[in-house]
């Protein structure tokens, strides 16, 4: 199993650029299934969690490959709508493949997601959504089951707004007789680039990023050659990691159309940052000030990079405060983080962090995937070497970070133990 060993003191500068978005391709590749013939994804990032959807296409019996960053998907033969509990169970977003199954096959056997321990995230949404559109949901040994002849149009509101939950009924949606109306919906930018491979299938989806999404059903829609967007969470992780280290860096192909926040809330920490284009260059010289942040459904701050925020709000000039209002295990990287020496105090939902002047270093373990970019970041401001632990859940969303943060400067190795 592969570790981190990171040596705190170094400043970061160059230029480096962002991978494709983990959290768009993987609904491109499961809305895949609800064409028959051969697409074509480009810009795929090299990820964990790529290479396992991948799996889980080729075991229904598509053709899934990848080269390159360029993923062929070849639906032509699907010979089973299941999608099995060893591969499901690694990754959350597996469950995806529920509603294109169930719109183009008339059925689906999904077993119950895994993914990052960070919550409950039930899929609850999911199924209401699945039944007003007509299918039959039976829960049976640990699996979902869908049946419908034909899903049909219908109003859902989305008690609140659930990414894959959007994204899963769009899909199924898509290819449903009539109009559906999904209410509540998911704003983030995934949704939108979702939206636009559909659309470009031959589907018929207008809304996507607001509130409220509307999709007329087609008959059938077309395989198509697509690029992704690229990985704003990415974008952002890269972007402290230039702030906590008090770098000067480039960071191109940043979807900054999807960042506001995030970059509103990396000036407040006084970097600089420049936006030209998709390209941000951020400078930072003084101290990190302390920001306040309260995580919310997009366009609000994201919950993906709250961990990444920790670990600069450990080495601000005073207090700051973060409320996570999406997941409520999502503070797990906490205890590793005072491991370092941070002074963080839990409150429920509310973490309040007083800034040291420099962390420490010390073996550490990653919990979950965005845990384990905060605690790079922490390590590349502590005195000595630290040791990350369980980073395969860092390979589940980062291609290969450490090189992108080595060619800046970083002084990082990743270690087979």
């Amino acid at each position: 199993m592969d570790k981190f060993i990171v040596y705190g003191g170094a400043r970061l500068v160059g230029e480096t650029h962002v991978s494709g978005a983990k959290n768009a391709v993987l609904p491109l590749l499961s809305a895949c299934l609800l064409t028959r013939g051969k697409s074509t994804i480009h810009n795929v990032p090299d990820l964990r969690d790529v290479r396992t959807m991948l799996r889980l296409l080729q075991e229904m019996g598509a053709e899934a490959h990848m080269e390159d960053h360029t993923v062929w998907v070849d639906t032509s033969n699907l010979e089973k709508q299941e999608a099995a509990y060893d591969l499901v169970r690694t990754m959350r977003a597996s469950v995806l493949v529920l509603g294109p199954l169930t719109a183009r096959y008339g059925k689906a056997r999904v077993s119950l997601p895994g993914g990052c321990a960070i919550g409950a995230r039930p899929i609850n949404l999911h199924l209401m959504g699945l039944e007003r559109l007509g299918a039959s949901i039976e829960l049976e040994g640990g699996y979902v089951i869908a049946q419908a002849s034909r899903l049909k149009g219908t109003t859902i509101r989305l008690e609140m707004p659930t990414v894959t939950g959007t994204g899963n009924l769009m899909m199924a949606a898509s290819l449903a007789e009539g109009r559906t109306i999904i209410e509540n919906a998911a704003r983030e930018p995934e949704i939108q680039d979702l939206a636009k491979f559909i659309n470009q299938m031959g589907g018929k989806i207008k809304g996507a990023g607001t509130g409220l999404v509307v999709i007329d059903g087609v008959d059938e829609l077309q395989p198509i050659e697509y690029s992704v967007m690229h990985d704003r969470i990415e974008a952002g992780t890269l972007l402290a990691a230039g702030v906590i280290t008090r770098g000067d860096i480039l960071v191109k192909n940043c979807p900054v159309d999807g960042m506001g926040v995030v970059l509103d809330k990396l000036r407040s920490t006084g970097a600089t940052l420049t936006v030209e284009g998709n390209d941000v260059r951020v400078q930072m010289d003084g101290p990190i000030e302390p920001v306040d942040i309260r995580t919310q459904p997009h366009p609000g701050f994201p919950t993906d990079m709250q961990a990444q925020m920790m670990a600069l709000m450990t080495v601000a000039n005073g207090r700051s405060t973060i409320s996570e209002t999406i997941f409520e295990n999502r503070f797990m990287h906490v205890s590793e983080l005072r491991r370092m020496g941070a002074d963080i105090i839990c409150e429920g939902s509310m973490a309040v962090i007083r800034g040291r002047e420099v962390l420490q270093s010390a073996p550490v373990m990653a919990t979950d995937l965005r845990a384990s970019a905060c605690l790079v970041l922490a390590g590349m401001v502590a005195e000595g070497a630290t040791e990350i632990r369980r980073i395969y859940h860092l390979d589940r969303g980062y291609e290969r970070i450490e090189d992108k943060l080595h060619a800046l400067g970083a002084r990082i190795q990743r270690v087979n133990s």
